[in-house]
């Protein structure tokens, strides 16, 4: 087993990682931009070091600082948690250049499936469904035009390096293309330092599901099950359930057989996840593969009680898997909640500053996931999400009521945050019948702000009164929520 390990991450995840190497006497080292010198991973680490100034390329994305600090404390193993540089294979192959094992997949598996456009290349040589798009990247904005008119608008334009939404654009017409192309290509060289692109058409109002796999060095891989990742803005995810609900079983298996067959075409070591988008029709394509853990990696952990960032470590130390696909069992239902520093009723503006106060909910099923504490801050430098609530139950419709009741217990003051507008999807009917798809927000984001806006001095509890609540209490029945179509998952 690993011996010493150095967190290259920040926030929550980076907390998770640190925990997870304390259970297992891992002795740790955190980072830390001088942004962070009080952050909660500092604090919970064996050792720390200041790796630079709040810019993430000064700090967080500066891999020789990272390397240095790692040798520099005798650390023989770096976790990049997601994010930063999580899918940088050349950060990976430094790494391996000093004696430092990567926790996380090849340098060589990192670069062909972070490349969007050569992990296209590879499904459709393994047979895994894509989404018609270009052949390759698109040399330049000729090329794009011409795929455009090929496969027909609208289009996803898509950084061809990284993830999360960056360098992605959508086009609606041919006079909207240069424009599009444009931004995307200068947004992806700022976030990945690669301006290359590539096209999909776009699947109008899909379902977003992901597939969770592991696979270590002996070449066995297992997938985890599916999560629904659709309610999401700007290409982020907001709100996470697993499994997905009203999936039918043959569906389900399919889309699992293919991310098994595209983490071992790819020869996949370590966590990683397969996305898909489904269409109306049921058949789903691959989009593509995220070489890292999820932020929403919990809603599996709790429906498979299969710890992953303990398997990570497990698997980094040249461990083979400690169980087979038969030895999965899928049990419950799981929700994950994203609360991020955020106005909702300003467009959902940035809300960085000093936390107050916080309280965290707990009880049976519920479970947190956060860098806060009372005195902690938000920084403008980095991601908003401030924490996940997570909570589990039985049946979908007991993790729904759980997680009004955590959203109700948990308190932030001195920032705003999204807790009112996620309390309120869980009231809402098309999240309640399980049917939503990525065009969720753009459907109910108004309803949602409007009810916030014209609420007195709403508060985020169980008994809630507004009005605009009570009318959806009709449908918090299981006779009402029931999908038609899987029956063997009743609420």
């Amino acid at each position: 087993m690993l011996k010493r390990v150095l967190v290259a991450n920040r926030g929550e995840i980076a907390v998770r990682i640190i925990r997870e190497c304390i259970d297992r006497n891992i002795e740790t080292v955190a980072v830390y931009s001088t942004e962070d010198e009080n952050a909660l991973h500092v604090i919970l680490a064996d050792d720390s070091v200041c790796i630079g100034g709040p810019s993430p390329r000064d700090s967080y994305l500066n891999m020789d600082n990272l390397i240095e600090a790692a040798l520099g404390k005798g650390c023989d193993g770096i976790h990049p948690g997601f994010g930063f540089l999580s899918e940088n294979p050349e950060f990976a192959k430094l790494c391996k250049e000093n004696g430092i094992k990567f926790i996380g997949p090849a340098p060589e598996v990192i670069e062909a499936m972070g490349n969007k456009a050569a992990a296209r290349d590879m499904m459709i040589g393994a047979g895994v469904p894509v989404v018609p798009g270009s052949d390759g990247v698109l040399r330049d904005l000729e090329a794009a035009k011409v795929t455009a008119e090929k496969i027909g608008y609208p289009v996803l334009i898509k950084a061809s390096s990284g993830g999360g939404g960056r360098g992605m654009r959508r086009v609606d017409s041919k006079d909207a293309l240069e424009r599009a192309f444009e931004e995307a290509a200068m947004e992806a060289e700022t976030a990945f330092g690669d301006r290359t692109l590539y096209m999909e058409k776009l699947i109008l109002s899909p379902r977003h599901i992901e597939v969770q796999v592991l696979g270590d060095a002996y070449g066995n891989v297992v997938h985890l099950g599916e999560r629904n990742c659709s309610i999401q803005r700007k290409n982020q995810k907001m709100l996470e359930e697993a499994p997905a609900f009203g999936l039918d079983g043959e569906t389900r298996e399919a889309l699992c057989r293919a991310a098994v067959k595209a983490a071992k075409v790819s020869n996949y070591e370590g966590a990683g996840t397969v996305e898909f988008v489904l269409d109306g029709d049921n058949k789903f394509y691959f989009i593509e593969m995220n070489t890292r853990i999820q932020v929403e990696h919990p809603v599996t952990e709790m429906i498979t009680g299969v710890n992953i960032v303990g398997e990570q470590l497990k698997i980094a130390a040249g461990l083979p898997l400690s169980f087979t696909q038969e030895d999965v069992r899928f049990k419950g239902h799981a929700l994950e909640c994203r609360i991020c520093a955020e106005r909702p009723l300003e467009n959902f503006a940035p809300s960085p500053g000093k936390v107050d106060f916080v309280h965290f909910p707990g009880g049976n099923g519920v479970r947190v996931e956060s860098a806060l504490h009372s005195g902690s801050n938000v920084s403008p430098y980095y991601d908003s999400m401030a924490g996940k609530i997570i909570t589990y139950g039985d049946t979908r419709i007991e993790a729904v009521r759980k997680m009004r009741r955590a959203l109700g217990e948990m308190i932030i003051r001195g920032i705003e945050t999204t807790l009112s507008f996620q309390y309120m999807i869980l009231y809402n009917k098309a999240f309640l019948r399980g049917d939503y798809t990525t065009a969720f927000m753009e459907e109910n984001a108004k309803d949602i702000i409007d009810i916030l806006k014209t609420a007195d001095d709403i508060e985020i509890t169980e008994d809630i009164n507004a009005d605009d609540l009570k009318a959806a209490e009709h449908v918090k029945t299981s006779d009402d929520i029931k999908p038609a179509n899987d029956k063997e998952r009743i609420l």
